[in-house]
């Protein structure tokens, strides 16, 4: 084990590994329920417009997980995770579905192509060369910009940002005399964890994010104990494995192949013309926001872990996208949407995750998770939220690389890494960096150095945003 993922040369061990793994898992284990509850149920009603259920897509949504977070480790002997993506099954769902009046499985097959390109440009070396045209303002950004993000996530999740008709956001409120207990008690869980991890890695603790993530549990647990109908609230469902089995083998698995393929209902609605300007567009931006949000997200955990080249490259970076290209393909065949590398990586990483063994232990656990639901049930948002708050923290390290006094780099870095978190959308921020970059450096003479494949990336995002936005 220690000279297939070069342990030791990587300054880890087998225990750290584990633990970096089970705190990767238990960061990212919520999108096995929400991404089966948004397939399932969308609007919260009971509706279910797609047709599949609860059990169906849970069960795909595992198997991909399983799948993509075991080959990053085994091929590419890389610290990620990878599952059906946030933003890219609201996509799915809410715009491709029900917006534009796709079935389910005309919608898979839109996901099955994208793998499947992406396999091909990955194989070719194309999918990277694609990511080094980007200039190095929005490259050094980027990293900053999925902090942002990732720490939005976690305030979000504990409750502490709040959604606001005026403002779009606020601050939870945490008034004690217009507030329950029971909703501040949990933010207050998410800010003293929050601490409570930096005091430790202060310290040198390794493993504190993950550490972290059991005392928050554990404190809430405890304070519960203070609010009233706290525990007859706690509802844990067993999701019977042969039911949620039988209905996956019944309702997705196959239906890319067996049903997908046939557009007759919605060219009888909407005419073969409006098939081909939707398939056409809803596959770019598929395409577009999957490979940046992949290719940013590893070149951050990659430079978190240390793990760039003499290049400032990721180690063995095409095997770690050909791995998220292989389970979008088998997503889409399960029944799920675009499978990514998650964010959510960077937990175990300040955990002290540093190779492929990380992987196999996430893959694991989301293994068993397929039969155990409520394992990931018992671990509380604001726990989590507060190891994604950590993360956020020690991912804004990168701005140190952007000369901010330079306004050719600091316009085009500055609009990526602040669009990321706004717009909640890491390939948003990229767009929004790229297109500005391009203007500044035509009209300050500078259009000789801009790379031919920046113009196409840049080009491709107007497009993307004309056309499917």
């Amino acid at each position: 084990m220690d000279r297939f993922f070069r342990l030791r040369e990587r300054g880890t061990s087998v225990k750290t590994e584990f633990i970096a793994g089970m705190t990767t898992f238990f960061s990212m284990v919520y999108i096995l329920m929400v991404n089966a509850n948004m397939f399932a149920d969308p609007f919260g009603d009971g509706s279910n417009p797609l047709g599949v259920s609860y059990g169906a897509i849970y069960i795909a949504t595992a198997i991909s997980a399983v799948v993509g977070t075991v080959l990053a480790g085994l091929l590419a002997n890389l610290p990620l995770a990878q599952a059906s993506g946030m933003g890219l099954n609201a996509f799915f769902v809410y715009t491709v579905c029900i917006g534009f009046g796709l079935s389910y499985s005309n919608a898979l097959v839109l996901i099955f192509f994208e793998g499947i390109v992406f396999i091909l440009l990955t194989v070719t070396g194309l999918r990277k060369k694609i990511f080094d045209s980007l200039p190095n303002a929005v490259r050094a950004a980027i990293p900053s910009g999925i902090g942002l993000f990732i720490t939005l996530l976690g305030l979000q999740n504990a409750g502490i940002v709040v959604p606001d008709t005026s403002t779009a956001v606020d601050l939870g409120s945490f008034n004690l005399l217009q507030q329950n207990w029971g909703d501040i008690m949990p933010m207050i869980v998410t800010l003293i964890t929050f601490l409570a991890i930096v005091v430790m890695s202060i310290k040198n603790i390794r493993g504190s994010a993950f550490i972290g993530i059991l005392i928050g549990m554990a404190m809430y647990y405890l304070l519960g104990l203070t609010v009233d109908g706290f525990y007859d609230a706690i509802s844990i469902t067993f999701i019977s494995p042969a039911k949620a089995f039988g209905e996956f083998t019944s309702l997705s698995f196959g239906k890319v192949f067996t049903e997908g393929l046939d557009f007759s209902a919605y060219t009888a609605a909407h005419g073969n013309a409006n098939l081909v300007l939707t398939v056409v567009t809803t596959a770019l931006a598929f395409c577009m926001v999957d490979m940046f949000d992949t290719l940013g997200t590893l070149y951050a955990a990659c430079e978190r872990a240390n793990l760039l080249d003499e290049k400032g490259e990721p180690i063995n970076m095409n095997k770690g996208m050909l791995s998220d290209a292989i389970a979008t393909s088998l997503g889409a065949i399960c029944g799920t949407s675009t499978v990514t590398t998650f964010s959510e990586v960077n937990a175990g990483i300040a955990a002290g995750g540093r190779t492929g063994l990380t992987s196999v232990f996430c893959g694991l656990f989301f293994f068993i998770a397929m039969f155990l639901s409520p394992i990931a049930q018992l671990i509380p948002g604001c726990a989590t939220a507060s190891a994604l708050i950590y993360v956020g923290l020690l991912m804004m390290a990168s701005v140190r690389n952007i000369d901010w006094s330079d306004f050719k780099i600091s316009v085009p870095a500055f609009l990526t890494l602040a669009v990321m978190p706004f717009t909640y959308n890491i390939s948003y921020g990229i767009a929004f960096g790229m297109i500005s970059y391009i203007i500044i450096s035509v009209f300050t003479g500078d259009i000789k150095k801009i790379k031919a494949g920046s113009w196409v990336i840049t080009l491709l995002f107007i497009a993307m945003l004309l056309l499917t936005h």
